[in-house]
């Protein structure tokens, strides 16, 4: 028979080895929408390199892989999470959501953060400037020289506004379109000579949507006063809200989250950093 003394030692022994693994499992208990089960959205389609083929189920792409990792550390398996698809204009309205997190590349802004809660970001963002062939052609060179003098374009939604206009500072305003597929209908026209993407975004752009497409430089996100946040969005009010954060931290802690941004958005781009 072991000692009282002993008993209390291996109980105190139990606890401290199991509390993360049951904090983990009780902190989102009674919270999600359909209980034991966590409910994620993402686009409608999902676009590459966020989500590989359209099909976060499989875990493949940068996003997919990361919400993941949350739903584990927030103690739900991978059988738990369940995909739905949600727009992106209609998840940042107030109100009730057909989901518990929804990953997007939302942007964190005080704005939005008003109507709909964000966890921590999960990604700071490089920032790449999306051209043509014939622009390069004309001359245009990634320094900040050469940029001031392109005619831009940007989505008035986004926060590549700020950043455009308070890091490239252009000649001449740019014009605001209401869209990625305006500002990118634009540059094929003629009507701009470059924009501003998140890097993932840009690659994407270059490659499959805008014809002759070319990435003409990027400006790492340390560059930036405030670099492109992406946070995971959830109803505001949610109360899921602590639980997600501290998932996030101790992904980022244990280097999780710099293992998954270096497999799904490689570094080794290609693109020139504009000095």
């Amino acid at each position: 028979m072991k000692s009282p003394l002993k008993v209390i030692a291996l109980a105190l022994t139990f606890a401290t080895c199991a509390s993360p693994v049951f904090a983990a499992e009780q902190c989102a208990t009674g919270k999600t929408l359909v209980d034991g089960k966590l409910t994620i959205a993402t686009g409608n389609p999902a676009y590459f390199p966020w989500v590989i083929d359209d099909a976060p189920e499989t875990g493949k792409g940068f996003e997919p892989a990361v919400a993941y990792a949350v739903a584990a550390k927030m103690g739900f398996g991978s059988d738990d999470v369940v995909w739905v698809r949600s727009g992106f204009d209609e998840s940042i309205q107030p109100g009730a959501k057909n989901f518990d997190l929804n990953v997007q590349q939302f942007s964190i802004s005080d704005d939005r953060d008003k109507i709909v809660d964000f966890s921590t970001s999960y990604y700071s963002s490089a920032m790449a400037v999306l051209t043509t062939q014939a622009v390069v052609d004309g001359g245009a060179v990634p320094t900040l020289a050469s940029l001031k003098s392109l005619k831009w374009g940007a989505d008035a939604n986004t926060t590549a506004v700020p950043v455009l206009t308070e890091l490239v500072e252009p000649d001449s305003d740019p014009l605001l379109y209401n869209d990625q597929t305006d500002v990118t209908a634009a540059i094929q026209a003629g009507q701009i000579d470059a924009a501003l993407f998140d890097l993932p975004t840009a690659l994407y752009l270059s490659a499959v949507v805008v014809e002759n497409g070319v990435l003409l430089g990027q400006f790492p996100a340390d560059r930036t006063k405030n670099p492109d946040q992406f946070g995971m969005l959830m109803e505001e009010g949610s109360p899921l809200k602590a639980c997600v954060n501290d998932a996030i931290a101790a992904l980022t802690a244990d280097g999780t989250l710099a293992d998954l941004e270096a497999t799904w958005l490689s570094e080794t781009t290609g693109v020139p950093v504009i000095e």
